[in-house]
């Protein structure tokens, strides 16, 4: 969340030449509903399942870069399945950076929606926490302050 995964996402297609696909739009795109709708309406629990049906669905896709979600990679077996399904990149950011990166967003992501800024900080780090170890199940790590595409096609043999 805020680690600069779609912004990543999208040179890294565009450089290889693939097509571009964030988990999120997917699921509004199959369930016809914004993920905050969801959210609201549905609860996590099924926000999850979603998740998951659209996950699975682009693992027939050969050549594809995939956003998820920060969620994603920490519910069901969606780690292991990434990693057997393709190349997988953890960006990996301090709490205070994507504090700072998300304080503007917080109405339109609905597990930060109407925190303080320390709040927010504090979710972070704590999300991070109980993340980390799927996230680190990654393939790949990079540092999310100097990202690029490049340094990402590096990390992961491409070029």
């Amino acid at each position: 969340m805020g680690c600069g995964k779609t912004t990543a996402g999208k040179r890294l297609a565009n450089k290889l030449g693939w097509p571009f696909i964030d988990l999120d739009d997917l699921i509004e795109e199959q369930s016809g509903k914004t993920i905050a709708e969801l959210f609201e309406k549905n609860g996590e629990t099924i926000f999850r399942e979603l998740e998951k049906k659209a996950l699975h669905s682009t693992f027939d896709l050969k050549h594809a870069v995939i956003s998820t979600g920060g969620g994603a990679p920490c519910f069901f077996d969606n780690m292991e399945q990434m990693n057997r399904n393709g190349n997988t990149v953890y960006i990996e950011l301090p709490p205070k950076v994507l504090a700072d990166r998300l304080r503007g967003a917080k109405n339109q992501r609905p597990l930060i929606k109407g925190k303080t800024d320390e709040e927010l900080l504090n979710f972070i780090t704590d999300a991070l926490e109980k993340r980390s170890p799927y996230y680190k199940k990654a393939k790949t790590t990079v540092d999310g302050v100097s990202l690029t595409a490049e340094s990402i096609l590096m990390a992961v043999n491409l070029i």
